[in-house]
C-alpha cells in the first residue's frame, strides 16, 4: 500500500473515531441533562416534599456491604476499594427520612456503528463495534445490586447504524434484555419468571430529548410509588 493510501486510511479510521467519540459525548451530556431536569420535575411534583438526589456512580464496596447485609449466607467480595460503575445518565435515588438512599433511575446510552459513513467513502464495510458488550459488565453489576427489589429502574438508549432493524448486533441487545421485548419499559419482575430485565431503546436514529424525558420520568414516577406502596409512603414525604 502506498504512503499515500495508508495515510488515507488512517484518516479515515481516525475521523470515524473522533465522529463516533463525539456523539457519544454529546449524548451522555443530553442524558445527564434529562435525569437533572426530571429531579427538578419530581420534586415540583411532590411540592418539594420527597428528597432526590443525583450522582454519577456507585462503588462496588457498597454494592457487596448491601448484599452482604441481605444475603449474609453467601460469600461476596470486590477487589479494589476505588472501583465503581459509572452509568452514563448517573443514578437518581429517592431518600426516605433515615437518608437511606433508594435507585428511581438508572440511564445508560451508547452510539454504536459508522458503517453509513465509512461506506460512502470506501464502499466497504468495517467491523461492528463493541459499545454494547462493554454495557454487559454495568448491567450485571447493577441487577445483582437491586436483587431484593422487585424493579429495576434501568434505561439504556441505543444509535447508530449498528442497531438498524436487520442487524444481528440487535440479538445482542435482545440477550441483555434477557430477551424481553425491546422499546418497551420494562420495570417490575414478570410474575412467572421473576425477570426484571430493565428497558432498552435501541433504534439507528438517536431518539429526541423529549423521547428521552418522557421514558424516564415514567421510569421514575412508577419506581417513586413502587418504593411508596413497599415501604411506606410517610418514610419519604416531609
Amino acid at each position: 500500500m502506498s504512503n499515500s493510501k495508508q495515510l488515507s486510511k488512517i484518516q479515515r479510521i481516525n475521523g470515524g473515531g473522533k465522529e463516533l467519540t463525539q456523539t457519544s459525548s454529546k449524548m451522555d451530556n443530553l442524558i445527564l441533562t434529562c435525569v437533572d431536569e426530571i429531579k427538578i420535575k419530581l420534586q415540583n411534583q411532590y411540592h418539594n416534599r420527597i428528597n432526590l438526589c443525583h450522582e454519577k456512580k456507585i462503588y462496588l464496596k457498597d454494592i457487596v456491604a448491601k448484599l452482604r447485609k441481605i444475603y449474609p449466607n453467601e460469600d461476596w467480595l470486590y477487589n479494589f476499594e476505588t472501583s465503581t460503575i459509572k452509568p452514563d445518565g448517573g443514578i437518581l435515588y429517592l431518600i426516605d427520612k433515615g437518608g437511606k438512599q433508594y435507585p428511581i433511575l438508572i440511564a445508560e446510552q451508547k452510539s454504536q456503528g459508522t458503517n453509513n459513513r465509512v461506506i460512502q467513502e470506501t464502499g466497504k464495510k468495517q467491523a461492528r463495534g463493541n459499545a454494547i458488550e462493554r454495557l454487559g459488565k454495568n448491567l450485571i453489576g447493577l441487577r445483582t445490586w437491586l436483587k431484593d427489589e422487585e424493579i429495576f429502574p434501568f434505561v439504556c438508549f441505543g444509535s447508530g447504524c449498528d442497531f438498524e432493524q436487520n442487524s444481528s448486533i440487535l440479538d445482542r441487545v435482545s440477550t441483555m434484555a434477557e430477551f424481553s421485548k425491546l422499546n418497551n419499559i420494562n420495570l417490575f419482575a414478570t410474575v412467572d419468571s421473576k425477570r426484571c430485565p430493565g428497558s432498552f431503546y435501541f433504534h439507528e436514529k438517536a431518539l429526541l430529548k423529549n423521547d428521552f424525558l418522557k421514558i424516564m420520568m415514567d421510569i421514575a414516577e412508577r419506581s417513586i410509588l413502587y418504593y411508596f406502596s413497599k415501604y411506606g409512603k410517610e418514610s419519604f414525604i416531609e
